[in-house]
């Protein structure tokens, strides 16, 4: 399997020149076999200044333009996509990998929220708002906010950029980008699409959109300049602290989608058919690699048995092998990091006294390379690994007796983006989802918690960071909110009734 020449060869079709793949110093690896694909150069620090410089400029410029014209842009943006989709998706399943139709699904929310944010291009509302004063006029406009930071992970290592950039680019901030160095091929062949439509649109001011590949020292350098305000950070709990903390200390923004140690309750009405296949989706799915994949399965000990022991079945017989050959639904791991900490997280959970099914390496392509059996984790209690998010196809299940106890050991994380309830009781249903229930960000019902759609806003509470990108109104934390008071008349009344007479 030659898949370097096969990476090589999809570069070249989108427009990526030789040059930014070759004689570089970050090896870039491909989890499919875990051969080198590339050696990419990286930038230096003086690289990053320049780029920081040259997006200020092109924002003073890009602000100015009409925002249905940027809408423009980024039609074209999507025009692109389509036409490279097949492209895109397979290196994502090349240097991310994912099994093809996953690769091809992450180039389609890229499609998706292209044509989301043309829309929103002519919808950046503001509101009017009654005054107290008479022949006055009370009224809140959205402008531009500046230079956005985008730093990205490598289970999606497309998509978040496109969530971000998309939105930016219609509410007239020019974008920087540093992808993870395990995933900057797809991010070069991103950047080369999004230069094929600038030049399609015409007068793109220079650094409208610039790509940084580097290691976490770019990151550093983007989150501690003042002019880039808002940084939007996917990753780690452990970054996320470190980027929110800085970003403050400027008085920036930031847009944190962090960790995720994600549950599904099945009470005793669910449909075990549908849930069982939404379970077996939401845990092993891009092997078990997304921030929303399902990490706690929380069961009414009326369907325990039942379930469980179908889940057992599928976890035995689930299909484990190359993503890019054949019909698996469970790719590899990113890498031997990866591999290792799902072993340390078994061995804790076995520690703990948990009943573990799978998990155990298959040989696929090679020592090299570090393909796993998704791991179904009896527990007695929520305790150990359980309280903690291991980017692994893991899947720790609990009993539960009371609703509202299976809704207190859900919330009972210090993560918060999203959770589902499986229940055919309308009652279950509505107690989820009010206040006192799922504490998290999203909050499904009859299907798993991965799989979001980008109509709406994406991100959770705690730990999770608090952010809120792709659908609905994300599109305001790209922008800068300005409060305007118009007085039409030849009086001056005083907002509250003050008095100030001066003559």
């Amino acid at each position: 399997m030659s898949i370097a020449s096969d990476v090589h060869s999809l570069l070249e079709k989108m427009g990526v020149s030789r040059d930014k793949y070759t004689g570089g110093t970050l090896s870039v690896r491909t989890p499919v076999t875990g051969a080198v694909l590339a050696d990419v150069p990286t930038v230096t620090p003086e690289q990053v200044e320049a780029a920081i410089a040259q997006a200020a400029t092109a924002f003073g410029q890009w602000r100015q333009v009409p925002a249905p014209r940027r809408g423009e842009l980024v039609r074209l943006l999507g025009n692109v996509l389509r036409e490279n989709k097949e492209e895109l998706g397979g290196l994502v399943s090349y240097e991310a990998g994912k099994v093809i139709s996953e690769g091809l699904g992450e180039v389609q929310e890229m499609i998706d929220i292209c044509d989301f944010a043309v829309g929103l291009s002519r919808q950046l509302y503001g509101l009017t708002i009654q005054s107290e004063r008479p022949e006055h006029r009370l009224v809140e406009q959205w402008h531009p906010a500046g230079v956005v930071g985008i730093i990205s992970a490598f289970n999606f290592p497309v998509a978040v950029w496109s969530w971000n950039a998309a939105l930016a680019l219609v509410c007239g901030d020019p974008i920087i980008w540093k992808p993870s160095e395990k995933t900057p091929l797809t991010a070069l062949a991103t950047q080369a699409l999004f230069e094929q439509a600038a030049a399609r649109f015409g007068e793109v001011p220079a650094g409208l959109s610039t790509l940084l590949i580097g290691d976490a020292r770019t990151g550093e350098l983007l989150v501690e300049d003042r002019r880039v305000p808002i940084i939007s950070a996917t990753g780690s709990t452990r970054m996320g602290r470190i980027v929110g903390e800085r970003v403050a200390k400027r008085f920036g923004r930031s847009i944190l989608e962090l960790g995720g140690n994600n549950a599904s309750i099945v009470t005793p009405s669910a449909d075990l058919d549908l849930t069982l296949r939404a379970v077996a989706f939401g845990a092993m799915g891009t092997a078990g690699q997304r921030c929303t994949s399902l990490r706690r399965l929380i069961v009414h000990e009326s369907v325990y048995d039942s379930l469980v022991g179908r889940l057992k079945q599928v976890y035995a017989n689930i299909s484990v092998g190359c993503p890019i050959e054949g019909n698996a639904l469970v790719g590899p791991l990113i890498d031997k990091a990866s591999f290792e900490a799902m072993q340390a997280s078994l061995q804790a959970a076995k520690a703990a006294g948990g009943i573990v099914h799978g998990g155990e390496r298959v040989d696929v392509h090679g020592p090299e390379a570090f393909y796993a059996r998704p791991a179904l984790v009896e527990m007695s209690a929520q305790t150990g690994p359980v309280l903690e998010e291991t980017f692994a196809p893991i899947l720790y299940v609990l009993k539960y007796s009371e609703l509202e106890d299976a809704i207190a050991l859900q919330n009972d994380v210090a993560q918060g983006l999203s959770s589902s309830i499986f229940s055919t009781d309308l009652r279950d249903v509505e107690l989820f989802l009010s206040a006192a229930g799922s504490d998290c960000g999203i909050a499904n019902v009859n299907i798993g918690p991965s799989g979001a759609e980008i109509g709406g806003a994406f991100g959770g509470e705690k730990e999770t960071g608090g952010g809120r990108e792709a659908g609905s109104d994300a599109w305001r934390g790209y922008m800068r909110r300005q409060t305007n008071t118009i007085n039409y008349g030849r009086t001056l009344p005083l907002a509250q009734g003050v008095k100030f007479d001066v003559g």
